[in-house]
Parts: structure tokens; C-alpha cells; sequence
């Protein structure tokens, strides 16, 4: 059977046949927020229950069911679990369990951009990208905070919404606050879009589907519905150099058109958590993927800042 189930004759030529659906590594428990250092080499993601971010990296593994080397980055690391880079090639990341964005600077010392709003502990910090202004947006859903198994369970003292920190950092100001639970987010390659995924709350019926928004002055506005996977739902996404979105989903990976269109679907037999491009050219896809770690080459580059 093909790793890939095409919707639209276009995504046929995003995707080659000899180049199928890898296992990179696996055996954890729930992996999230891949983020590739291309000058290092390396891929960094979180195993959140086991409070840990890992390092793999493309050198001969030592087991039959391993492509590469899993080593551990940082433990524990407050249940980290979503991650991107800055401008300056540093890693900021999302810590459930101290309900904080942090930077790791380049000499390793961690530097917190935001842990509070309006005085209060924000809940728990999901997903992160950087703008290319320097401002780092990210989502607060609860889900840390709503049990013990990717954090500790707290009192919900904040919204869930995304902020927005300014490049000189300070205070973050909420910038979506339309959404029941916002999780994962990502810019247009030129900006002029925001989408984000709404998951909903825990133990709801909300709608769990990807909105898109208008960026004008900076802002977002005119939220409106982009598109909802036929199998499970949207955590996390990033986009090709065309503008296609490629998000996790229950039976794999759903690449969308621009205008919301399914072009096609890269199925893994575990539920996909998010996914980000890297490789020599940007032209992989690594998955995060419930206890594994894939990857996919693509006929396509992604779009990564910085």
C-alpha cells in the first residue's frame, strides 16, 4: 500500500514514490514540537509525559527499527512541548509545567519571555512561532494544567488565547481571543496569514477545525474557517514555499491548498502531533507521531524562519 492517498492530481507532485514514509525512531510516549537545527545537524523534540526534549540526529542507529540517534537534550524540561528557532538561531520553547515561553541562549542559559498575563500564571504554553519582525506568538490552551500526564494539574487563572511578545520583549498582549482552545499556529510565507488550529476544550464538544486570519497593522482580523481534517483534528502545522499547509491529523499528515482545498494525505499508522520541515534543502518533512519519530522527503521546500 502507498504512503500516500492523493485528492487533487496536483499533490502527486509534491509527493515521490521512492522516497516512502520513514521511522526514524520510536518507543516514547507522547513526542511533540519538532524543530530542525540545520547547523547543527540535528532535530530537536519534546516526549512530554517523560519531561524530557530529545536530540536526534542522522547517524547510523544502532537498533533494526532506528535511522539515526536519539539522545536526550534536556531533563527535565518542564514539560516542554512545542518549539521553533528566533532570528537569531535560538531555541524558544513552550514549558507546560512552569507555564512559560523560554529562550535557550547560545551559551545555554534559559531567559523567560513570558510567564504571566495581567498578573495571573498563564496556563499552558502549546506551540510557538517567531515573526520575522523578531515577535514571538504563541498559544495557551489548558491542556497542561487540566491533568498530570503532560504537566500538573492547576487552577485555569487566564483565557486560552495567543499572544504575541514584541521583539524588545515585555509584556505579551492576547492577539486571538476567538477561540475555545488555540494550539497550533503558523504564518503564510509571506505573512499576510495567520492560522491557527482550534483542538477545543477538554471534555467539550467545541469545534476543532484550522482558522485563517488577515494580518493587518500587525494584527490578526476577519477569522474565518480554513479547514478541518476528515480523521482526527489539527494540532500542529507549518507550510510549504507555495502556501500549502501541511498538519498532523488521526490517520496521518493532510496537506491543504491555499484556498483550503485537501490535496492529498501522507499516512502514518500512529496519530500525528505536529511537523516541521528541515533536511539538507527544507525539503523533509519530520513528524511527531503519539510514541514515534518519521520522516518523509518531499518534492517541496518548507517555509522556516529563520
Amino acid at each position: 500500500m502507498s504512503d500516500f492517498e492523493i485528492h487533487d492530481p496536483a499533490f502527486a507532485r509534491y509527493v515521490l514514490g521512492n522516497a516512502p514514509l520513514k521511522r526514524l525512531a520510536t518507543g516514547f510516549d507522547w513526542v511533540e514540537g519538532p524543530v530542525w537545527f540545520g547547523d547543527a545537524g540535528c532535530l530537536l523534540f519534546s516526549d512530554i509525559p517523560n519531561n524530557r526534549i530529545l536530540r536526534w540526529t542522522p547517524d547510523r542507529g544502532t537498533g533494526p527499527d532506528e535511522l539515526g540517534v536519539v539522545t536526550t537534550h534536556r531533563a527535565p524540561s518542564n514539560y516542554a512541548n512545542g518549539h521553533t528557532r528566533d532570528r537569531q538561531g535560538r531555541l524558544v520553547s513552550c514549558e507546560h509545567g512552569a507555564r512559560r515561553v523560554t529562550r535557550t541562549e547560545h551559551d545555554g542559559t534559559i531567559t523567560v519571555l513570558a510567564d504571566r498575563f495581567d498578573g495571573k500564571p498563564l496556563n499552558s504554553p502549546n506551540d510557538v512561532i517567531v515573526a520575522s519582525d523578531g515577535a514571538v506568538w504563541f498559544s495557551d490552551p489548558h491542556y497542561g494544567i487540566m491533568m498530570d500526564y503532560e504537566g500538573a494539574r492547576a487552577e485555569q487563572e487566564n483565557p486560552c488565547v495567543v499572544y504575541r511578545i514584541p521583539p524588545e520583549g515585555g509584556v505579551p498582549e492576547p492577539m486571538v481571543t476567538d477561540m475555545n482552545c488555540p494550539n497550533g499556529l503558523a504564518f503564510s510565507p509571506d505573512e499576510t496569514l495567520l492560522y491557527v488550529a482550534d483542538t477545543g476544550r477538554m471534555w467539550s464538544n467545541d469545534p476543532q477545525h484550522i482558522r485563517v486570519y488577515d494580518m493587518e497593522d500587525g494584527r490578526p482580523v476577519n477569522g474565518r474557517l480554513f479547514a478541518k481534517p476528515d480523521a482526527g483534528i489539527a494540532d500542529g502545522f507549518r507550510l510549504d514555499e507555495d502556501g500549502n499547509l501541511w498538519t498532523s491529523a488521526g490517520d496521518g499528515v493532510h496537506c491543504f491548498a491555499p484556498d483550503g482545498r485537501l490535496l492529498g494525505k501522507i499516512r502514518v499508522p500512529e496519530t500525528v502531533s505536529n511537523v516541521c520541515f528541515g533536511g539538507r534543502a527544507k525539503h523533509v518533512l519530520y513528524i511527531t507521531a503519539t510514541t514515534s519519530l518519521y520522516s518523509v522527503a518531499l518534492a517541496r521546500r518548507g517555509v522556516q524562519r529563520p
